[in-house]
Order: structure tokens, then C-alpha cells, then sequence
């Protein structure tokens, strides 16, 4: 058998090896990345379902129909998690906040966006959980609780809904509308302060002093937190500082 025989007897060989090989590496990546997707699911329904305090990994495991072992193989553990569910809520929040910032008139539009997103926070308190849960992180105790490809994902869903609220900012300051030194800032704190009002809004309680050193308690709805917070974002986007 000549030298150039031999070479095309072994590439006639081995040819059909790699593709097979390659047809098993992506069937079994699609398999993972279907059990990640059923996980996130599960973690999900469960967070809207009980909170997320009370969502525990074995119970997501078992809504999966799988051992906690298989869970800690997709992800690093209930931080993960948590990011991850955070990352499906926020893409659900951003086309609502870009429905909302259609809307004509820069001081309309930053009250639609903020309506659509304490509307939003209202309605799934496990987003407003798992973003705070995210927030007491620092930022080196998240690249050790959190594989780099997921804090991607994350910090994309973030400035996905930020840059909304920064455009619709910037906007106004071209428009001669809003008077803005740092749009940027301004939709971070107005992101991070609603987290928190949503929270009040949750527990429907005031703490006040009715005299000096006498405390007591009030209520306060939904609606008020949202009128409150769509104030304020107009009136440091107008008079700032």
C-alpha cells in the first residue's frame, strides 16, 4: 500500500469518528443547558410560590425530579441561584420599562418608567427579595459565591433595565427638561431606593413619632410608595442636588 493510500485509508477511518463525536457533545450540551432552564424554572416558581427564604435546594430539586447533587453541578450553590432567577426577572422587567419609555414628554416618560417598575417589583416580591439578598454582597463576596459567566449574566440584566432609566434621563437633560449631572448615578440610586420603598410597600407599615420618644406605628398602600417614588424621581431629575 503506497504512503498517499494509507492516508486516505486512515482519513476514510477516522473521518466519521469526529462527527459523531461532535453530534454527542452537543446533544449532551443541550442537555445541560435544558436542566439548567428546568432548575431556573423550578427556583423561580418556587420563590413566587413560598419567598425566597423559604425556597430551599432540596425543594428545587425535587420540583426537577432530581438530587441536590445534580443542582450543585449547574451551579455553585443558592447564590447562583438566586442571580440567575434575577436575571429572568429583570429581562421581564425590561420590556416593560422600554413599553413604558415610549411614552411622549421627557417628565411623562420617567414617571411611566418608574410606574412600570414599582408596578413590577409589587407584583413578584421574590424579585425585590432576590435583588436586595444581591445587594448586601459585596463585590469580592460574589466572585466567590458566583461563577464569572453568571455574574456576566447578571451585571447584563442589570444595566439592560438601567439603561432605560439612564436614557430616558439623558433625554430630559437634552431636552432642557431635567437637569441631570450624572444620569448614570442618578438611575443607580433611583434603582436602589426603589428596591428598598418596594419593601415598604410590602410590609404596609410607617414607624413615626407621635411624641417626643413615643412611637407608633402607620399604614401606607402600594399606590403611595409608587406616587412617592415617581415624585422624587422628578424632582431630582428637575432640581438635583
Amino acid at each position: 500500500m503506497s504512503t498517499s493510500q494509507g492516508a486516505e485509508g486512515t482519513e476514510s477511518a477516522v473521518s466519521p469518528v469526529a462527527p459523531a463525536r461532535d453530534g454527542r457533545r452537543s446533544a449532551a450540551a443541550a442537555r445541560r443547558r435544558e436542566r439548567e432552564r428546568d432548575i431556573l424554572a423550578a427556583t423561580r416558581a418556587l420563590f413566587d410560590e413560598r419567598g425566597v427564604r423559604d425556597a430551599q435546594i432540596e425543594d428545587i430539586a425535587q420540583a426537577v425530579g432530581i438530587n441536590r447533587a445534580i443542582v450543585y453541578r449547574h451551579f455553585t450553590g443558592k447564590e447562583e441561584l438566586f442571580a440567575l432567577t434575577v436575571v429572568g426577572y429583570l429581562d421581564e422587567l425590561r420590556g416593560l420599562l422600554e413599553e413604558a419609555a415610549q411614552v411622549d414628554g421627557a417628565r411623562a416618560r420617567l414617571a411611566a418608567v418608574v410606574t412600570a417598575f414599582v408596578d413590577y417589583g409589587t407584583t413578584h416580591p421574590a424579585f425585590v427579595d432576590c435583588a436586595q439578598t444581591l445587594m448586601r454582597r459585596t463585590g469580592p463576596e460574589l466572585l466567590d459565591e458566583i461563577s464569572e459567566s453568571a455574574l456576566f449574566r447578571l451585571g447584563r440584566a442589570i444595566t439592560g433595565c438601567l439603561s432605560i432609566l439612564s436614557r430616558t434621563l439623558e433625554e430630559g437633560v437634552a431636552s432642557g427638561d431635567f437637569s441631570v449631572t450624572d444620569p448614570t448615578l442618578l438611575a443607580n440610586t433611583l434603582y436602589a431606593s426603589g428596591l428598598g420603598a418596594l419593601q415598604l410597600a410590602r410590609v404596609g407599615i410607617l414607624v413615626k413619632e407621635v411624641a417626643p420618644g413615643v412611637p407608633t406605628v402607620g399604614e401606607v398602600s402600594p399606590d403611595q410608595v409608587r406616587d412617592y417614588l415617581v415624585a422624587s424621581a422628578l424632582a431630582l431629575a428637575t432640581h438635583p442636588g
